[in-house]
């Protein structure tokens, strides 16, 4: 048992989670200077990879950013030939953004550099640690939804 409340856990864990998120991001964006891409824009891309076909509007909203600059980066992206627009089939003034093979080529490596990175870190530690720990984010992800 540790000498944490159960609001100090909260603290702590919200700190520890934010430490980890941060340098595995870090550890992957270290080669979007290479593929030329920014990481607004790569945040973009993976919003955009999910299949779903977003509209530039829900990009903007999942984004957090302005219609405007949203638009001029997604305008970036196309000119790198890494999304297509397209319009919807159903309401043609919908635009709908598209992941093109580029796109997923640039996702695929950022992700493959973290999982690389990951791959160093985890390395140190026993398999029955790595399972705990395994064991425990899953727990975390699947209480996520319920609240």
């Amino acid at each position: 048992m540790t000498d944490y409340t159960e609001h100090d856990a909260v603290y702590r864990i919200e700190a520890l989670l934010r430490k980890v998120s941060s340098t595995v991001r870090k550890q992957g964006r270290a080669i979007l200077g290479d593929v030329g891409v920014t990481p607004a824009q790569f945040d973009a891309l993976v919003l955009a990879s999910d299949g779903s076909n977003l509209t530039i509007g829900d990009l903007s909203a999942k984004l957090g950013l302005a219609y405007s600059t949203t638009t001029d980066l997604v305008d970036r992206l196309e000119r790198r030939n890494l999304v297509e627009r397209s319009r919807d089939q159903e309401d043609r003034r919908v635009v709908r953004l598209c992941v093109l093979g580029e796109g997923h080529a640039v996702i695929n490596r950022v992700l493959q550099a973290r999982r690389e990175y990951l791959e160093r870190v985890l390395s140190r530690s026993s398999s029955s640690e790595q399972d705990m720990l395994m064991m425990a984010l899953t727990t975390l992800e699947q209480h996520l939804g319920d609240v």
